[in-house]
């Protein structure tokens, strides 16, 4: 495998800085939980949302390229994946409210999921 590799290695470094983010807020005393924080709330879901998604979308990538899926294929899944986590990450985590980051990164990550999905379960019946 060499394209989900670079992808998982970009996502990596974004997952550091969202990681950070939470750790610099809870250095100002929030030691667990939000503390009733709406900032620190917003940094531990940005965190946390990227963790519940990022990893199932990445070992379906994995699978399919091992699979033969096409390298423009992947590479657009990729990208999508990038944009999409940097986005939503960005809005929760550096803004209080922006929209586009929030229901963009949402949208194409579900479309993501989805289409990763279908072409996994795809992958699976052509093999049989």
């Amino acid at each position: 495998m060499t394209i989900t590799p670079l992808y998982a290695g970009l996502l990596a470094f974004w997952f550091l800085v969202l990681s950070y983010r939470v750790v610099q807020k809870r250095s100002k005393g929030i030691n667990l939980g939000d503390g009733g924080d709406a900032e620190m709330l917003r940094r531990i879901r940005g965190h946390g949302n990227f963790a519940e998604y990022v990893p199932i979308i990445l070992i379906m990538m994995g699978m399919l390229e091992l699979g033969g899926t096409k390298p423009w294929l992947l590479h657009t899944l990729g990208a999508l994946l990038v944009f999409a986590r940097v986005v939503h990450g960005y809005a929760f985590t550096f803004t209080e409210k922006w929209f586009f980051g929030r229901f963009y990164g949402t949208l194409i990550t579900f479309i993501l999921l989805a289409v990763s999905g279908g072409m996994c379960v795809w992958q699976g019946i052509s093999a049989l």
